[in-house]
């Protein structure tokens, strides 16, 4: 497989549970390394796309590949090529770490004479050297979420899905997984399903987004964040105008009072306020002393960005 080959290929992919289409029409191809998050809120089809991929539901329609090989035709040997960490890890909380990964490793079909090298790599990977012995129930949930991540890379496979890797640990611990999820990307694709977006943002290089079942985004986090343009303006003035003078300039539809001489102006989208403002307030001696764009968040782009394709 050459290095531009996609490790998944998802065609038209589409389900319906009875009457209901869940995902209809989903198309998307992830790279050999890299992390991809998949977006969308609660119920959007995200947690369907995902059960596809990982063999545990049959698709209604499409294909679903990983590393050429057809999730619902050749699904042994598509599985062998992933890794699943669950948003509730599949954790023995009476075994040791070794003796859960040991389990892992046999569930896996690693060879016996490699299982001792598979699990002490992993367990190096993962930051688990020392708790060999330590029952996983007796761990932080940090160090939970560590154990599920070595199971799902233990084979050493060429995709790894994550359902919420983060969610419920602290911020150290965020960090930490954070970061490992970093280190696992460089070896093989890593699929992110989530629906908090400053966790794409943290991570993802790649976005695809899903709303009511229907994809309305698939690019780089760069481009998802240049989908709309910012449309304030805060600016700073040591002598300001009345509030009224300034909502009344033109390209101007809305002026808000930030406190300590700061406006928010809400530009129109042909607006060229921000270019003229600065010879405007030497002029009039307003003494400006700051104006930026205020960037639009992505919880902002998520939902235009939802309704813009959904209206479509």
């Amino acid at each position: 497989m050459s290095k531009n080959t996609p490790i998944v290929s998802i065609k038209n992919l589409s389900h319906k549970y009875g009457k209901d289409w869940a995902i209809q029409d989903i198309n998307f191809d992830l790279d050999q390394t890299g992390i991809t998050g998949l977006l969308g809120s609660n119920g959007a089809g995200k947690s369907t796309t995902m059960n596809i991929l990982c063999g545990i539901i049959s698709q209604t329609e499409g294909t679903a590949k990983i590393k050429g090989y057809d999730v619902k035709l050749q699904p042994i040997k598509a599985k062998s090529k992933m890794g699943f960490l669950p948003q509730k890890a599949p954790l023995y909380q009476e075994l040791t770490v070794d003796e859960y990964l040991h389990h892992c490793a046999h569930l896996r079909q690693i060879p016996w004479k490699s299982i001792a090298r598979s699990v002490n790599h992993v367990k190096d990977y993962c930051g688990l050297n020392g708790y060999d012995s330590r029952l996983i129930g007796n761990l932080s949930g940090g160090y939970q979420q560590r154990v599920g991540i070595a199971q799902a890379i233990i084979h050493r496979p060429k995709l790894v899905v994550l359902d919420e890797p983060t969610n419920g640990l602290d911020p150290v611990q965020i960090t930490e997984v954070r970061n490992l999820i970093r280190e696992i990307s460089k070896e093989c694709a890593v699929l992110l399903s989530t629906h908090i977006l400053s966790e794409v943002q943290a991570v993802c290089q790649k976005i695809i987004m899903i709303e009511k079942g229907r994809m309305v985004y698939k690019g780089s986090l760069n481009d998802f964040n240049n989908q709309i343009k910012p449309n304030k303006l805060i600016i700073g003035l040591t002598s300001p105008p009345h509030h009224n003078e300034l909502s009344t300039l033109s390209g101007i539809s809305n002026v808000q009072e930030l406190g300590d001489d700061l406006f928010q102006l809400t530009m129109s989208e042909d607006s060229s306020i921000a270019e003229t403002i600065v010879p405007l307030s030497v002029e009039k001696g307003w003494g400006i002393f700051e104006l930026h764009k205020e960037k639009v968040s992505l919880d902002s782009v998520f939902a235009k960005l939802s309704n813009r394709e959904l209206k479509k």
